[in-house]
């Protein structure tokens, strides 16, 4: 079981975290004013404190205000179904693209949620792959990773 507090604590934390991280790459832009103007990393350091206050301000309501159990195990299992696909999605982008990896990560996140739904999973899967090829390559011609499966295919 997951307790409120734990939970508002890890996600203050992971948005602190990526805080920081954007204020401390601003600052290798430079912050502040040049003769040229608002130097690059003025704005990436302001949306780097925002997001570090909201992280701290969030953390201090998640401690003063905490519930008991915001997870059990059953629908804490029913997270790791959408979680444990999306972080294989993110793994095999490099091996076989993200139109391949989109489509199997639809086809786990649905197929896991609705048993015995292959033939919509699939249909959604496929329809997700085409839509992103269709979107962004053709219309509005970006090239998204074909990875190394799509390396040696040829695509």
């Amino acid at each position: 079981m997951i307790s409120g507090r734990a939970l508002e604590t890890a996600t203050a934390l992971l948005t602190g975290v990526f805080g920081v991280a954007v204020i401390v790459s601003s600052l290798d832009n430079g912050i502040g004013w040049s003769a040229a103007g608002v130097d690059a990393g003025t704005f990436p350091f302001t949306v780097g404190l925002i997001i570090l206050g909201g992280s701290v301000f969030n953390l201090v309501q998640g401690w003063l205000h905490a519930r008991d159990v915001v997870l059990r195990p059953s629908e804490l299992r029913r997270v790791g179904l959408f979680f444990i696909p999306a972080v294989v999605f993110v793994g095999v982008i490099p091996l076989t693209g993200i139109y391949l990896a989109s489509a199997g990560y639809v086809f786990g996140a649905l197929a896991g949620q609705k048993r015995g739904a292959f033939v919509f999973s699939g249909v959604a899967a496929i329809g997700t792959a085409l839509a992103l090829y269709l979107i962004f390559e053709l219309t509005f011609q970006i090239s998204l990773p074909r990875g190394l499966l799509g390396s040696v295919i040829g695509f």
